[in-house]
């Protein structure tokens, strides 16, 4: 069992190439456009994971950080900023997220950080 990947982005593109790339590497992965269906998703499949985009309509990415992390305090999740959104990284670091990724982000980077994370926590 590789671990369930969440993958939080309302541009669809970017939620198919992760979804893609990880998927191949035998993750469980689920999708999530907006705040709701990501807290559904955790609420019901309990992700080892989340990929969090900041920018998101509605309800934003803070917002859904501190909702997951009332849900489950454990909730692993790595943000995904665009560049210079250093107190958005800043305060979403407090509330817990263990890393950030700028977009444009390098795929092998997050697949690299989602294999580390991952394994960190099935060990």
């Amino acid at each position: 069992m590789a671990g369930k990947v969440l993958i939080v982005d309302d541009q669809f593109g970017i939620r198919i190439l992760l979804n893609e790339v990880l998927h191949k590497e035998g993750y469980d992965t689920f999708q999530a456009a907006n705040g709701v269906q990501a807290l559904d998703i955790v609420t019901n499949h309990s992700p080892d994971l989340v990929l969090l985009d900041m920018k998101i309509p509605g309800m934003d990415g803070i917002e859904i950080l501190k909702r997951m992390k009332q849900l489950d305090a454990d909730i692993r999740v790595i943000i995904m900023t665009a560049y210079g959104e250093l107190d958005m990284i800043q305060e979403a670091k407090n509330l817990g997220a263990i890393t950030h990724f700028a977009k444009p982000f390098d795929i092998d980077d997050i697949r690299k950080a989602v294999r580390e994370h991952i394994s960190v926590q099935s060990n």
